[in-house]
């Protein structure tokens, strides 16, 4: 019997930063809010890390149960969490750069008037992307996709008053709800064929089903539906027009987006529904061919940029499409390795930028 993780404590403790600032932060001390965020944000690294020395202990996969969310004839989704091996490494990345970005925003926006905005819309962002990570079911896991969406559209707009960063916001959200699109057509055919959205539920279904040889069937289509939505948030072709635009946020926003979160947040859903894609070919070998496309394309396009940060902001696409590349060619532990390391890699790169 497993011991109780408490890990709804993770991603809550971000989101109780962000309600502390957001409702009090406007009237408090720049000092008070720096403390708000970095105990939270830092609470919740000290927590998983508390997590990952237990892990070893733990019968895997692990649950966590807290209540029932939706219950309809046929149909059931659940408020719980889960943790494997892969969850526990975007557990750590996550918590761990996104404490390090909470650390280097302090000095970068100091001066800024909105200082207590821009720390509730940064703990709001880690709430959803460890909500994304944890989920037991896709239907939880995209709340945390669609709220991972929002909060990005509110930290690239973050100066608003110039209209570069408002028009990136927009262009973020709208290209985000294209993918979006697709992942929720995938959903309803996992609801329609398997009855749940449930992750052991829904590759119990899948396990006694063959590859598909003769074309492409209903694993084929879930596949290239869950790649659509993929291709959204990772910025693939030809969803991947907005990471450049995404640097007209502050730099501690680029270093987020572009580190361990929101792109890394479609390598994570594919890798997570390897067995769909490893029974699907077809979709596999889409997910390899737009990997590679993308590595290639968005590599010769940052040649010839003369800004850094878009000059960072297409390498960053570049080796998303090496992740990509990695998953389609069934390698899904390679590409969570470069994942992992591509985010320090990006923060630090980030972290030397200038306003």
């Amino acid at each position: 019997m497993n011991p109780s993780l408490n890990l709804w404590l993770i991603p809550v403790l971000p989101l109780a930063g962000a309600a502390i600032n957001g409702f009090f932060g406007k009237k408090s001390s720049r000092q008070a809010v720096t403390t708000i965020a970095l105990f939270f944000s830092g609470a919740a690294l000290a927590m998983a890390s508390w997590v990952a020395m237990r892990f070893s202990s733990l019968s895997l996969p692990y649950h966590e149960f807290f209540a029932h969310w939706i219950r309809i004839t046929g149909f059931s989704a659940d408020f719980a969490f889960f943790l494997d091996q892969l969850s526990l490494v975007m557990l750590l990345v996550v918590t761990g750069v996104g404490f390090l970005i909470h650390i280097y925003s302090v000095g970068y926006m100091w001066d800024d008037p909105s200082f207590y905005r821009f720390f509730t819309y940064l703990n709001l962002f880690m709430f959803f992307m460890l909500t994304l990570i944890l989920a037991d079911n896709y239907l939880l896991m995209f709340i945390g996709w669609e709220g991972v969406g929002l909060a990005s559209y509110l930290l690239i707009g973050f100066w608003f008053t110039k209209d570069s960063a408002a028009s990136a916001g927009k262009k973020a959200f709208l290209v985000n709800r294209v993918g979006d699109f697709g992942f929720m057509i995938a959903l309803f055919l996992m609801i329609k064929h398997f009855g749940s959205l449930n992750f052991a539920q829904v590759f119990e279904s899948v396990k006694p089903m063959g590859a598909e040889t003769a074309g492409a069937g209903l694993l084929s289509a879930i596949g290239l539906l869950l790649m659509v939505g993929a291709c959204g948030k990772s910025a693939q072709i030809p969803l991947y027009i907005r990471l450049p635009d995404a640097m007209e946020g502050p730099t501690p926003v680029s270093a987020l987006i572009h580190a361990a979160t929101m792109v890394t947040a479609g390598v994570y859903m594919v890798s997570r529904s390897h067995l769909i894609f490893e029974r699907a070919p077809t979709a596999l070998m889409v997910v390899a061919i737009i990997g590679t496309l993308t590595a290639f394309f968005a590599a010769t396009i940052g040649i010839a940029q003369t800004d850094i940060k878009k000059v960072l902001a297409y390498s960053t696409v570049s080796q998303l499409g090496y992740m990509f590349m990695a998953c389609g060619v069934g390698a899904f532990s390679a590409g969570i390795f470069h994942l992992m390391t591509h985010a320090f890699l990006r923060d630090c790169s980030f972290s030397r930028q200038v306003r």
